[in-house]
């Protein structure tokens, strides 16, 4: 796809390996490779989310997806909103080769890619029949695309609260006739048994809510609940049922039958007693139904007259699976329809694909934009999930730690955006209240914002007046709210308590990080081109993140010094060289950052025409003081005797090398982040015998940690890549240098 703003973070599921590509737009067939650390069946998740871009209309794409043994799609296409397909795979060698056909001299995209390793009990070899009732074998072998995960009676379940990030949605809209049933929820009481279910078959939140026979639909008769799917014609299908009676108040006090289409699968099912005599104990069964010529599929519990029990029937969670045909595909385009008196005798393949219209873009018209992930707490941060970027060129692999696993190889993705209902917007606006604006840019104002959840945001409403180049007359884009605001609003102007020096090392440290991930954590850098005070923001905690990628531009390729682009940026931080020869480079990020560290050493302005000539621009008028070796005395009044003067020095030397007249003289985002973490340690302790703590030329001595950050290593330990501190680069987690928000509502 298309290098698109910020990189999501989210955490890593159980027992599992993420591996997340970012693609360019495929013309020609794309083979993308990921290397495999144990054979077994992993989950592929494909995203898409059709836009223009350029000549490029993505909706007019028609290609094919396969692997070395399967067919995945075919004349595949999408008209409008994201797709996002997920396909089960018994992978046996040590790569997996996902190919990308164009079709009819079309092209292929993708906006993401995950594969995730499956735990070895979630799909065993066996499952019952039906018609005849019977056993089926060959489960493992067979690949799966997962049509529907539902989850009754409840609310939509986000990855987040399932150990393998998988979505559920409810089961309202699939219903027959939805006053037949009500919704009962008791998640407190879900029990896991030996022998039963567990938290990877199914979360607490699915097995915890139910959809319940509405006793009072029609008083005196015997009906079921039923559920309608559309499915592919052509193909059998795995049908798990997930059950757990949260609603009986003794044993044996609910019976009930179960079916598929016309077929009972299931007869006086007694949850209470079917594993141990308990109550509320999570079970699954898995059922195989023969190839269908129908494009539906029925599911359906109600009531059994065994012992004269009152009419009643649940069901808790439902997952329907596509199997692969005798020739190894999951395409419907390459389904054939087979009367449902015969059946298939050979083996087949299993995959696993849910169609959740969702991940789409926050602007309410026109091109992806990228929205970015409410931060998590910090005591969360250990169960991060992340999405990290990769050169769609060759294969990185990582050791990499999860939720619940002790690490798995990581093979790596990217970017995928998200979308807000409007109404959900003016809802967390107030319908966009006058009172609650709390900034206006040249794009136009910022509301604040509380959506259904509680999660604050920033709403950035664009000016109908001002052309953005799309087809409506509104677009919106969402961001985390950052409860500190700008880096600009607490060095000058606000009245806001001045900051120690030790708080502007960090939040210029953490700047410092987001950039150097931009330029080195993709196969292309990525340049920011408005890198200042006022795009750096702080939440609660003071903690700094990158902001406001509108000016973003993907750097030069390998063979190339720079990108020839006409000049973008904010006046007092514009790379002079950029200004002169229109030629970008990530040395102009590096030259604007210097202006940073300038403007939170001086807490002032970096113009200000109100003052003498030789002091309106901060920049020259610092490094005139800088070159002295009087930097002390231009810093803000309130850090006077309180900077140490070896800390001084070097963050003096720092901010001096980066307003280099040449880019080539300036030094990396790396060796900038070096040295400023350097003049933290000097700031905070004297360092008895240190040679280089005199050192006036530290910068392009970098540690092996930082200059690595853009390559592979294989010997990144777990907690490394698990506890993101300030001090280990290595695992940085982009949550904590990139604003960002991901909510459920887009999926």
């Amino acid at each position: 796809m298309f290098l698109l703003k910020p990189i999501r973070i989210q955490s890593l599921p159980s027992q599992t390996h993420r591996c997340i590509r970012q693609l360019e737009s495929l013309l020609d067939p794309q083979n993308t490779t990921f290397s495999i650390g144990q054979s077994g069946r992993h989950w592929i998740r494909l995203y898409f989310y059709p836009f223009v871009y350029n000549s490029y209309n993505m909706s007019l794409a028609n290609f094919a997806v396969s692997t070395q043994d399967h067919v995945l799609l075919s004349n595949f296409s999408v008209k409008s909103s994201a797709v996002v397909k997920e396909y089960s795979l018994n992978v046996t060698s040590n790569v997996l080769v996902i190919t990308f056909t164009p079709s009819n001299n079309s092209f292929a995209f993708l906006n993401a890619i995950e594969v995730v390793s499956v735990p070895s009990g979630l799909i065993t070899d066996d499952a019952n029949t039906v018609s005849p009732p019977g056993n089926f074998k060959g489960l493992l072998p067979t690949a799966l695309e997962t049509v529907w995960r539902v989850n009754m009676g409840g609310q939509t379940v986000t990855p987040d609260n399932d150990t393998l990030w998988r979505t559920w949605i409810p089961d309202k809209s699939f219903l027959v006739q939805p006053n037949a049933a009500t919704n009962v929820s008791n998640v407190a009481a879900v029990k896991y048994v030996s022998g039963g279910a567990t938290q990877d078959t199914a979360p607490r939140t699915v097995y915890g809510t139910a959809t319940r026979m509405n006793s009072v639909f029609d008083p005196g008769t015997i009906f079921n609940v039923s559920w309608e799917f559309n499915v592919d014609p052509g193909f059998q299908y795995l049908v798990r049922f997930h059950f757990c009676d949260i609603v009986s108040t003794s044993l044996n006090e609910l019976y009930f039958n179960v079916f598929i289409d016309p077929w009972i699968v299931v007869k006086d099912l007694d949850l209470s007693t079917y594993l141990v005599n308990q109550l509320a104990v999570a079970y699954y069964m898995d059922y195989v139904l023969v190839t269908t010529a129908s494009n539906k599929l029925r599911v359906s519990v109600g009531p059994s007259t065994v012992n004269g029990n009152f009419p009643d029937a649940i069901l808790n969670g439902l997952e329907i699976m596509k199997m692969n045909s005798s020739e190894g595909s999951l395409s419907a385009a390459d389904s054939v329809i087979i009367s449902s008196d015969s059946s298939s005798k050979k083996n087949l393949g299993v995959i696993v694909g849910v169609s959740i219209g969702a991940f789409i873009a926050v602007v309410l018209a026109g091109i992806l934009f990228m929205l970015c992930r409410k931060r998590r707490r910090l005591i969360r941060q250990k169960q991060s999930k992340t999405w990290i970027p990769l050169s769609i060129n060759g294969t990185i692999s990582q050791s990499m730690g999860s939720k619940y696993s002790n690490g798995t190889t990581l093979s790596a993705i990217s970017n995928i955006g998200y979308r807000v209902p409007f109404l959900a917007l003016q809802e967390a606006t107030n319908n966009f209240d006058e009172s609650w604006v709390i900034g206006i840019g040249g794009f136009g104002k910022v509301y604040k914002g509380v959506l259904s959840d509680g999660t604050k945001v920033a709403v950035k409403r664009g000016n109908p007046r001002i052309p953005t180049g799309t087809s409506r007359n509104e677009m919106i884009l969402v961001y985390e709210y950052m409860e500190n605001g700008t880096l600009k609003s607490h060095l000058y102007g606000s009245g806001l308590p001045s900051m120690s020096w030790k708080e502007r090392l960090e939040i210029c440290i953490g700047a410092a990080r987001g950039l150097h991930y931009l330029h080195t954590g993709y196969a292309k850098a990525v340049i920011h081109r408005d890198v200042k005070s006022a795009n750096i923001l702080l939440d609660e905690n003071l903690m700094a993140k990158v902001a406001d990628f509108g000016l973003s531009k993907t750097g030069p390729e390998i063979d190339q010094t720079h990108v020839s682009t006409a000049v973008k940026g904010s006046f007092g931080y514009l790379d002079p060289e950029y200004f002169r020869r229109q030629q970008l480079t990530e040395k102009s990020d590096v030259y604007s950052f210097g202006v940073v560290l300038f403007e939170v050493l001086c807490a002032r302005p970096v113009i200000d025409p109100t003052l003498p000539r030789e002091m309106v621009n901060l920049a020259e008028w610092a490094m005139k003081w800088q070159k002295r070796g009087q930097l002390d005395q231009i810093i803000d009044t309130t850090l006077v005797g309180k900077i140490r003067p070896d800390s001084l020095r070097k963050f003096g030397e720092t901010a001096e090398k980066c307003l280099a007249d040449f880019g080539v003289d300036r030094p990396s985002m790396g060796d900038v982040l070096w040295n400023l973490e350097y003049a933290l340690q000097l700031q905070e302790a004297v360092i008895d015998g240190d040679p280089e703590e005199n050192s006036t030329n530290l910068i392009g001595e970098l540690s092996p940690q930082v200059n690595n950050f853009g390559e592979s290593n294989t010997n990144i330990s777990t907690t490394q890549f698990e506890v993101s501190s300030v001090e280990d680069l290595s695992g940085v987690s982009m949550s904590r240098v990139f604003s960002q928000l991901v909510k459920s509502e887009g999926r």
